[in-house]
């Protein structure tokens, strides 16, 4: 069922929130680092150097997609039937090595610079796994920009571009419409690719890289404008060909589900509530220790595992893979930490 008008309202209050924060609240404090660390928990947290002039506002800017328990959530019908048995589930498992021949698309961390993109990332990015999965293409690179600039209004959960957005409404919106191949910002002017994102890669929450500029030191991005053709002259296929489908769309219900799953069809999208500590993660596996809510945030889930008795999912974050472990962090898994295993889509290639 398409999103009424008035969940396109709650969407509209929702990304309004992701602006109206506080620009002087700084991100990280030692409080978090110490509260975290001092617990001994499962997971390390420190400040970047660079992070040292971020706040609140500039965390909140790379957020953005609605979560279960907010008003015009939008949730597909749910996947019932799997030919995985619960007792064939191994101990730990991961979609980036279970097919190597997919490794370079599975394996690409990728940057949604300083806009609210995670939504069309967590799932332009699942959809390209499974694709490539399905079909045994290695090459095709599917574009977020396609997806965050197009997919928005009734077709997409009435997602609002860098505002915002669904990881449901894009798989919905693939479904009926599809999505462009478009590599990144690197791949601009290159014509490799048709619709390549057009915001420029950034440190997020690290000291840049070599070659790279800080998140915070870039101006808020604004949506790409929607195009009926492709950004790159030197692309031989016109956009309209250029589109892959999928078939459907669902959502997963329970960690076994999810598990067999990931097992049978590849990455999934996920959603998750975002607290301040999570921007101090660094690695291991995580889990809210304190400080309050930043809001909704996408992301795509290749696999889980255990260490040392704590087990966890394995996620791919859209902030480079200069964040985190290499691009990737863990969470704790079966107990719904942050609400990880409430927000799962997927569909069929």
């Amino acid at each position: 069922m398409f999103a009424t008008v008035a969940f396109a309202a709650a969407i509209a209050v929702n990304g309004a929130k992701i602006d109206a924060i506080d620009h002087s609240t700084p991100a990280i404090r030692d409080e978090i680092i110490d509260a975290v660390n001092n617990a001994k928990t499962t997971w390390k947290a420190a400040r970047p150097t660079k992070f040292n002039n971020a706040t609140v506002a500039d965390v909140k800017r790379m957020l953005g997609t609605v979560l279960p328990h907010e008003e015009g959530f939008y949730e597909p019908a749910a996947k019932t039937t799997w030919t995985t048995t619960s007792e064939t589930i191994p101990t730990e498992f991961d979609v980036r090595t279970n097919w190597p021949e997919c490794s370079a698309v599975t394996g690409l961390v990728r940057d949604q610079s300083d806009c609210g993109s995670c939504w069309a990332f967590g799932s332009t990015e699942a959809f390209n796994d499974r694709h490539c999965i399905a079909t045994g293409d290695a090459t095709t690179i599917l574009s977020p920009e396609d997806t965050v600039s197009c997919c928005s209004g009734p077709k997409c959960a009435f997602s609002m571009g860098c505002n915002g957005g669904q990881p449901s409404g894009a798989w919905k919106w693939f479904t009926s419409t599809g999505v462009s191949s478009g590599g990144d910002w690197a791949d601009n002017g290159k014509g490799t690719t048709c619709k390549p994102y057009s915001m420029q890669s950034c440190a997020h929450h690290v000291e840049p890289p070599a070659g790279m500029v800080s998140c915070d030191d870039l101006d808020e991005y604004k949506t790409p404008k929607c195009t009926s053709s492709c950004s790159e002259s030197g692309y031989a296929t016109p956009y309209s060909s250029d589109k892959l489908k999928a078939s459907s769309e669902y959502s997963v219900k329970g960690t076994e589900n999810m598990q067999k799953e990931l097992m049978e069809k590849g990455t999934l999208s996920v959603s998750f509530t975002v607290y301040e500590d999570f921007e101090a993660y660094t690695s291991g596996v995580y889990e809210h220790v304190t400080g309050k809510s930043l809001g909704g945030h996408a992301i795509k889930m290749t696999g889980w595992g255990v260490d040392n008795g704590t087990p966890y999912w394995t996620c791919v974050n859209s902030w480079n893979d200069s964040w985190g472990e290499k691009g990737a962090f863990r969470i704790k898994r079966g107990n719904d930490e942050c609400g990880i295993e409430s927000g799962v889509v997927a569909g069929d290639v």
